[in-house]
Order: C-alpha cells, then structure tokens, then sequence
C-alpha cells in the first residue's frame, strides 16, 4: 500500500558520428536528424489516431511491406488512452551502416489530469530501406518500467473525480474502481484541504505480474500489496499527475470497506505528494495516509491494528516509532503490519490530542525542512510543543489505553 517512488531517469550517452572538415569542427550525422523525424511522425500519428501513418514509421520485416513491426499492435493498444501530447526526444544514437540502436525520452500527457508530461525512457533499433529510416522496435530502456499499454488494449473509464484505465478489465469492474475513487478524492479533500489536484488516476494491471512490470520491479516484493502510488516526492504544482497503480490480486480479496480504505489511502499520497520530501519519515506518510483512509469509518484501534494489539497482549510492545526499513514489502509480514498500524496510531494520537489542523501543521512542517536529520524533531518542537522523547512516551501510553 505504500507510495513508492518508481520514477526512473535512465543515464543516457550521447555518440555522434563526427566528420572533421576543413573548418575543424565536428558535424554531426544526418542519419540522427532523419531518425528524430520518424519519430516526430510516428508520434503525430499516435495523438491524431492515424494507423496508416503510424504503420508508415515501422520497418518491414519478413513476408514483405504488408507486414510491419510489432509496433501496431501497440497502436491499436493506445487507443482507449485520451492523449493530450506524445512525442519522442533522441538522447543517444548509434548507427552502423543501415542498421542503429538509440535512445529516446517519450513523453506524454493524459488529458485532464497531467500539468506536465510522464517520461518513459525508451530503447530503439531501427533498420533503413532505400533511403527511408523505420523503426523495427520500440521498447523500455534497460531497468525502465512497462507502459500499460504494452501489456494489452487500454480500456478507460472516467468517473466525476477519477480516470481508470485497466487492461484485461470488464467495463463493470473499472466502474467500480471509478466509483470508489470518486469517494476517496472528496473524503482526502476533507482531511488534507484543497490544496491539491483534486483528481487521480488509476492503473489496473491484469494481474500482480502486471503491476511490477509497470513499476519496473520484481513481482515478489508486491505480493499482498493491494495498490501503490507513483509519483514524484516534493513534486511541484507543475509536476505530472501520479498513478495509483492496483494489484487486481490482492486487491480482489478485500471486502467493501478494505477497498475503499486503500483507494483513499493511495489518494492521500496523491493530495500530500507536494507537501511529502525526503524528510518525511514512512511513519508520517504512511500513517498519515492509513488515518484518512480510517477517517470516519467508525473502526477502532482494536480493528485496525489487531497485529500491533497482539504485541502490546503479549508485553511485546515497540520501544520507538518505525523505521523506514520497517516498511519493506519484502520483509516480514507481521513486521510491516505492526509498521503502518504503528504510524496510524501515531497520526491518530496527534488528532485526537492536538486536532486534525495541528496534524496537518506537523505533516507539513515534517516536509519543510531540508533534510531528514532534525525535521521530525523541529515539528514536534514547533507545532507540538513536544520533544521526541515525550512524543514516543506519549505514543506508547496511547498503544496500552487503545490496545490493551
């Protein structure tokens, strides 16, 4: 359930091909300002839904100019995506004969929801044939994450508040995430203020295998991890829309309440993205996020945090807040249990004592500091008028009232 940040920025080289003139000065090869223009026009293509133009970019393979790259398939894939820009940017180009790989920035923008385009880094070959450059694939660079679209036909449902796009997904079941986004974004709104987009965009995958392909990373660590949400920390008001991205697994097997908890949980992370820096421990974040997903459900501690209640039963209490690696999705099940009810209760201490304005005020001031090393205690010191050592005493005597 945790935010992850799976933004990557592959490292690009840049090789030309140098010819020396007379002049002394290196020039370029032409062959890389023809290939920028492919893929300008490829991605005219893909915004303007033009499949005869877009097949035009792809290189014939065996069986003859009628069969082209695997590309179109990809085309067709695209076309449930309401797209407000698409285009490419060469990064790197490496050409031998008639023959060349390269590198390119895709960037695009869904229509409504992103300020600023999502960048894919992407890996090339193309092929030339009587002069004309195509291109034979289309692909992630290396380490780079999936796009939906590349693991079948997007499908889209809008709802008042949200977008989903599903592959693999009936119409009824995208409704149904819509339906719930729809809630989650006013019930965050309530809590956090309206300082924030005020929409979101959901990614269902077709299964687990799914979700890490578009978060680029193994399947294992996100088993039992309902939904995650990827974005940029700190991100300003013109960075890109996040995703909530769904594993339809583990997410299947929730009831009513559990799935609306983690819609709205993934859409605190979207609203508090700005407000969220590396100076934010998970606790605060992901705490934060648990109290308005729990915000109003009537639960009690003893419901929420049953695994955190075991422990406290059995004299096994936490000594100290969680750490960061507490919250590993590759660790110990019950562990990270305890982390994100620990974080919760923490949140949910500051709202019961100090009010909802007063948590809002530290969360944000947890965030405004420059660094990690003194932001929480500066918080406590400004806002609450707390030292750690009282703050993590306080928090303890409130895990006994609640839990034992």
């Amino acid at each position: 359930m945790a935010g992850r940040r799976h933004a990557v920025r592959a490292g690009l080289s840049l090789a030309l091909a140098l010819v020396v003139g007379c002049g002394g000065g290196p020039a370029p090869d032409a062959a890389r300002t023809d290939v920028q223009h492919v893929l300008d026009r490829r991605a005219a293509a893909v915004l303007e839904r033009d499949e005869s133009a877009y097949r035009g970019t792809e290189a014939p393979v065996s069986g003859g100019r009628d069969h082209r790259a695997s590309g179109a398939a990809e085309f067709a894939n695209l076309g449930g995506l309401p797209l407000a820009s698409w285009s490419y940017r060469l990064t790197g180009f490496h050409r031998s004969g008639d023959r060349a790989t390269a590198e390119a920035e895709l960037r695009y923008r869904i229509r409504g929801y992103d300020k600023a385009p999502i960048t894919a880094a992407r890996a090339l070959t193309l092929t030339r044939d009587d002069g004309t450059w195509y291109v034979a694939s289309d692909e992630p660079a290396e380490k780079a994450a999936d796009q939906l679209w590349e693991q079948g036909a997007v499908r889209a449902v809008k709802g008042e508040r949200s977008l989903v796009l599903g592959v693999g997904q009936s119409a009824a079941a995208l409704r149904g995430y819509a339906a719930l986004a729809d809630r989650a974004v006013p019930a965050v709104t309530e809590a956090w203020g309206d300082g924030w987009a005020g929409r979101v965009v959901v990614l269902v995958p077709r299964s687990l295998d799914g979700m890490a392909g578009l978060l680029g990373a193994p399947a294992s660590g996100y088993r039992g991890i309902a939904a995650v949400t990827t974005g940029e920390t700190g991100g300003s008001p013109k960075a890109p829309a996040d995703r909530i991205i769904v594993n339809p697994d583990a997410y299947g097997v929730l009831g009513g309440l559990g799935r609306q908890v983690v819609l709205t949980h993934e859409t605190t992370h979207v609203a508090t993205r700005a407000a969220t820096t590396a100076a934010t421990p998970l606790w605060l974040s992901e705490g934060y996020a648990d109290w308005v997903g729990y915000r109003g459900a009537g639960r009690t501690a003893v419901q929420v945090a049953p695994e955190l209640q075991r422990a406290v039963l059995e004299g096994r209490s936490p000594s100290r807040l969680p750490t960061d690696a507490d919250f590993g999705f590759g660790g110990n099940a019950t562990q990270l249990a305890q982390a994100y009810e620990s974080g919760w209760l923490a949140c949910r201490m500051i709202a019961d004592r100090w009010g909802e304005v007063r948590l809002n005020e530290f969360y944000r001031a947890v965030g405004d500091h420059e660094r990690r090393a003194g932001a929480v205690e500066g918080a406590l010191r400004d806002v609450l008028g707390m030292t750690p050592e009282r703050f993590t005493e306080q928090w303890r005597a409130y895990l006994r009232t609640q839990l034992g």
